[in-house]
């Protein structure tokens, strides 16, 4: 039986490519939450060459909305056997400049996020006695990142979460671990001038270049495939950390 994988935040960026990694190997359902035009063109591209590949409207902050969504990919595929939380904001600024509404926006939709879905797959994983969780952190949640506080510790969090939940379900033989990327030409990039990715990389990255949501991908599958690898953070940075 051909496994099903539900990633959220599946139309652009690491999720974009993700699907397009799974493609082919998983039935591939994703969520989006604003692009919808983007995200009905992934699926019917992708439907059309290999099929299995269902887009469902989420915003991953309500819970409804999550439930709802996994069962979309329940009633299609019948089952959901890995998880990917991907779907994420980011915010920049000063600490002292953030209100509250936007510190619980972001953690609304980073880690209440991932709560939310892992909720919604894990009775099923555990019955089965099997299943597997990727949550997608970052560079910053390992090691902070100033002037993106609150971005940081959700990413932090997420960690946290990934680590102690591996611990709560490996008995049931569910695997449970992170990456956290670092400088990933995406989308989140593009606020930073041609100098500023310049002096990144040069200055920051020993590989000297931005990862490829490619990259972060394959390294997201690698974990999914691996029954005796859990509660870990593989860093794909270029050697940020």
């Amino acid at each position: 039986m051909t496994k099903t994988i539900f990633i959220t935040g599946g139309s652009r960026g690491i999720g974009e490519a993700l699907v397009r990694a799974a493609a082919g190997k998983y039935n591939v359902a994703f969520t989006y939450c604003h692009n919808e035009m983007r995200a009905k063109e992934i699926e019917s591209e992708l439907d059309g060459k290999y099929g299995g590949i269902l887009a469902i409207k989420c915003d991953v902050s309500s819970p409804s909305d999550v439930h709802t969504a996994v069962e979309a990919a329940k009633k299609r595929f019948k089952r959901v056997d890995i998880l990917i939380n991907n779907a994420g904001v980011s915010a920049s600024g000063l600490l002292v400049d953030m209100t509250p509404e936007e510190w619980r926006s972001l953690m609304a939709v980073n880690l209440d996020g991932a709560f939310f879905a892992a909720r919604e797959v894990l009775p099923d994983m555990l019955s089965r006695g099997g299943g597997a969780i990727v949550n997608v952190s970052s560079v910053w949640g390992v090691r902070g990142g100033a002037c993106e506080v609150a971005y940081s510790a959700s990413k932090a969090a997420l960690i946290g979460m990934t680590k102690a939940l591996a611990k709560e379900v490996a008995p049931m033989g569910v695997t449970v671990n992170a990456v956290a990327p670092g400088a990933i030409d995406t989308d989140m990039m593009k606020r930073y001038s041609p100098e500023e990715i310049s002096a990144l990389t040069d200055e920051h990255i020993p590989l000297g270049r931005l990862g490829k949501p490619s990259e972060v991908a394959e390294a997201i599958l690698f974990l999914v495939e691996q029954p005796y690898v859990t509660g870990q953070i593989l860093g794909v940075d270029g050697g940020m950390c």
